[in-house]
């Protein structure tokens, strides 16, 4: 794969350029969205995710656990999907209107967790500098580079290769984000460089509060109605799965062997959005049930193309075909890859 995207890097400067800016005029042909297509999936995904989680309360009461990890799965796949809808909600994707964009992303909120104004904002901040070495800290997995690293005190070295164990950042890190941290309107950081990003707004703290006071309605019902121990044995494993599953997609689409970082004033939004970000070739399955974000050089390049369409915009793009593939094999091998050496412009283990 490296080698592919380093040849793409080694054009002269115009050819590259022409080539970027060609695949974004094509890109940009698929940013509108079918509303009729929007509700489909809106509707299909939250009546399979209420199927699943219905079932599951009803085996918990019927005693009928043998049931429930069957059930893990496909209720977690279909919570990752209903994510990727409030995600492009977020981006004003999902629908024309923004009150539609607004109010489902809300609704998704209670299944998801996340807050649907903040986690909009700083997300967006991400995509205005995702890549970019000089403004890490909001909406992604915490990096840094080898001169940064050895520079730690011998404390932090070790609290930086803890959090970037993929166990401790799947299994620890993005369920405790997802279900806890995320109830609170946290500033966004890099706690090793004692860098902090302040996300302000009024509004952003009634996002998070609206939601805490939402989850404790809906959750409450539920609890009211099942029973609180069947509610937390059907729910809590759904979304530590999901969160998990979100955090290997958030590490893997951006640090990989052959991604993209520099700083500020060689960085290029079209080239960190279409070398920095990956093509995650996965399944036709995982495709459907991640909302195909494996188009994640596509969607960086137009956050405005809703999921259903990112499919179609690379298969009707000769030019998008010639930018590397992620595999999974890939991935897993990328999951080693911890800084950024800025020398060798590439990531490398410790």
């Amino acid at each position: 794969m490296i080698d592919d995207k380093r040849t793409l890097t080694d054009l002269p400067p115009h050819d590259l350029e022409a080539l970027l800016q060609r695949v974004q005029n094509h890109c940009q042909h698929f940013n509108c969205p079918d509303v009729g297509r929007s509700v489909r999936q809106l509707l299909l995904s939250l009546f399979l995710y209420g199927l699943v989680t219905a079932a599951g309360l009803w085996a918990f009461s019927a005693g009928q656990f043998w049931l429930l990890p069957l059930l893990l799965l496909p209720g977690a796949g279909l919570l990752v999907k209903l994510f990727i809808i409030q995600h492009d909600c977020g981006h004003g994707s999902y629908f024309k209107a923004d009150w539609a964009n607004r109010w489902v992303g809300r609704l998704v909120s209670l299944f998801t967790l996340t807050p649907y104004a903040f986690w909009r904002d700083a997300h967006n901040k991400h995509h205005a500098s995702s890549g970019n070495l000089d403004r890490r800290g909001i909406g992604g997995i915490d990096m840094i580079t080898v001169a940064e690293f050895e520079n730690l005190s011998p404390f932090r070295k070790r609290l930086y290769r803890m959090y970037r164990h993929p166990l401790v950042l799947l299994t620890v890190g993005a369920p405790l984000h997802t279900i806890v941290i995320q109830r609170w309107p946290v500033t966004q950081s890099m706690p090793f460089l004692d860098a902090y990003h302040t996300i302000k707004g009024s509004h952003l703290l009634r996002s998070v509060m609206a939601l805490n006071a939402g989850l404790c309605v809906f959750y409450g019902l539920l609890m009211y109605l099942f029973g609180w121990l069947a509610v937390l044995a059907v729910f809590v494993p759904l979304m530590i799965l999901a969160a998990g599953v979100g955090g290997w997609l958030f590490y893997v689409q951006h640090q990989y062997d052959g991604t993209y970082w520099a700083r500020h004033k060689d960085w290029d939004y079209k080239t960190a959005a279409l070398l920095g970000s990956s093509h995650y070739a996965l399944p036709s399955i995982l495709h459907w049930f991640t909302g195909n974000i494996g188009y994640h050089h596509i969607h960086h390049l137009v956050s405005k193309i809703p999921n259903y369409r990112l499919a179609e915009c690379y298969r009707n793009s000769a030019d998008l075909q010639r930018f590397p593939k992620l595999t999974i094999r890939d991935s897993i091998k990328a999951a080693r890859l911890r800084l950024w050496d800025e020398k060798a412009r590439r990531m490398v283990a410790f």
